[in-house]
């Protein structure tokens, strides 16, 4: 069997700033058929903090609910050594390392990632910290590659003959809402801190679309691990006006909000 095919395989995906009243709306059927869609909070308000917080086991969650899994401090889904609360009830994975990606490594999983985002650029010194303890990891150099970065990972999967965790980080529902053939102009980006020409609008409509992309290219990804353990979220959302605020890196609500699903193996 492909390693992808292996049901203890599992595959995280987190929508760079992709806010979940888009999520919500969109045209998304093949990820929205993952599982239930939660209105979630994300552990950070930028793209660095919540996957260091991710990849230690803390994913976005929903606080007000004794669902395990849901609400990470009820019961996570990934529990990384001693460190954290362990909740009520058990987590789904429990993992020994520096992060989860060790502890997969180190439950004999192949790890193999790629981040559109420029945070894990692994010529950076703060890249590398994100990047580092995957066996391969690839930076396309930009946030519109979601092509190739499906077709990176898909070349590395039937070369291991075993189980596989596989993170996949999507850089088109980041500002400036691009992807590639899409209608519009990169360069005007609707959304800018402390911006003059800024458009609430324009943020909701392109995002929106890009996203809706996103789903269409996920469709056979997606598929390869319909055995596994899934999850979808966002890193953060963005800002679009609410209280003079534009972008992320602040702790605001609409900045915090996010959409989660997830599909645990054998569950």
């Amino acid at each position: 069997m492909n390693a992808y095919l292996d049901a203890r395989s599992v595959l995280l995906i987190t929508l760079d700033s992709c806010r979940y009243d888009t999520f919500a709306a969109a045209a998304a059927p093949r990820m929205k058929a993952i599982g239930p869609l939660y209105r979630a909070l994300a552990p950070s308000h930028f793209t660095f903090g919540s996957h260091a917080s991710m990849f230690v086991g803390f994913t976005p969650g929903v606080p007000d609910v004794a669902i395990p899994y849901v609400n990470p401090k009820f019961g996570r889904i990934f529990k990384v050594g001693a460190a954290g609360s362990v909740g009520p009830h058990p987590p789904f994975i429990s993992l020994e390392g520096s992060d989860i990606i060790d502890g997969f490594r180190r439950k004999g999983l192949a790890t193999i990632g790629s981040g559109a985002a420029g945070w894990f650029d692994p010529d950076t010194e703060t890249g590398a910290v994100l990047s580092r303890s995957f066996d391969e990891f690839w930076y396309p150099g930009n946030t519109y590659s979601l092509d190739a970065q499906i077709d990176w990972i898909q070349g590395r999967l039937p070369n291991i003959d075993r189980a596989a965790f596989v993170f996949l980080n999507v850089g088109e529902t980041h500002v400036p809402y691009f992807y590639k053939g899409a209608a519009w102009d990169p360069s005007y980006n609707p959304c800018m801190p402390f911006g003059s020409n800024n458009d609430a609008t324009e943020c909701r409509r392109r995002q929106t679309s890009c996203l809706e992309y996103v789903d269409r290219q996920l469709a056979e990804f997606l598929g390869l691990f319909a055995a596994g353990t899934v999850i979808i979220c966002s890193d953060h959302g963005d800002c679009w006006g609410e209280d003079g605020v534009w972008e992320h890196g602040v702790s605001h609500p609409k900045v915090l909000e996010v959409p989660l699903l997830f599909r645990l193996g054998g569950v």
